[in-house]
């Protein structure tokens, strides 16, 4: 019995140690080769706390996306010291906005536009699409599509450079299968290696949400890019 309960103990307490390693960014289930993919960047917000930028550019991160809206009205706070100390460190950037489904995507691509600069060499700008914190809606699937169009056309014309939808899995299969297939996708997923049911090519692919990086306060969104440094580079222009 008491080599039962001294196993069972151990067993419990390897769980746990695993579980809080993996909660607070030491373990995680993908750890892709830099060999194959040597564009590797980071997705950041107000979330993130306070950012040692001088620090951050030692590490080895090609690209930055920085949060800038949400919805119709909303700005991320951080987003103007963020943007600005990325510029000053010559740092790839490009801004991203969480997209509200009960909201229409002309007023947020209004909302997007009037907080991100249009600047020469600037990443093209991402439409984040997920359920995690959105809003609930009665629109059917045709007008929610409609919409998101309107949205990306409106940036496209804008910023004269073709966006990204950034999407769930779950989301993308809702939503987004065989659907704005000109679009480039940056698809999340922190278990595997993503591959989308309708064969589509992913240009990024977040592969952490919980990563540990050196000169951020707080655990951060790890990404990387489907290329080489050619290809990126080509990305940007």
């Amino acid at each position: 019995m008491k080599k039962i309960i001294t196993l069972s103990l151990f067993f419990l307490v390897s769980i746990t140690i695993l579980i809080l390693s993996f909660e607070y960014g030491f373990l995680r289930f993908n750890y892709p080769s830099r060999d194959k993919f040597p564009i590797h960047g980071l997705d950041i917000s107000h979330h993130q706390g306070k950012i040692d930028w001088d620090l951050l550019k030692k590490q080895n991160f090609q690209f930055i996306y920085i949060k800038a809206t949400e919805g119709g009205d909303w700005q991320d706070p951080k987003f103007a010291e963020f943007w600005k100390a990325a510029r000053k460190r010559n740092i790839p950037i490009g801004a991203y906005h969480f997209y509200r489904i009960c909201k229409t995507g002309i007023e947020q691509a209004k909302n997007f536009i009037s907080t991100v600069p249009k600047v020469s060499l600037s990443l093209p700008h991402v439409v984040d699409l997920e359920y995690l914190g959105n809003c609930v809606t009665k629109k059917s699937k045709e007008t929610i599509i409609s919409e998101i169009s309107d949205y990306l056309e409106l940036i496209k014309q804008h910023y004269e450079k073709a966006p990204i939808i950034y999407s769930t899995e779950d989301f993308y299969n809702q939503y987004l299968l065989n659907k704005l297939m000109k679009t480039r996708v940056w698809i999340r997923n922190i278990y595997r290696m993503p591959k989308l049911p309708d064969q589509r090519q992913w240009i990024l692919w977040q592969y952490a949400n919980r990563g540990r990086v050196q000169g951020i306060e707080k655990n951060v969104d790890l990404n990387l890019f489907n290329g080489n440094i050619e290809q990126f580079k080509g990305v940007i222009k």
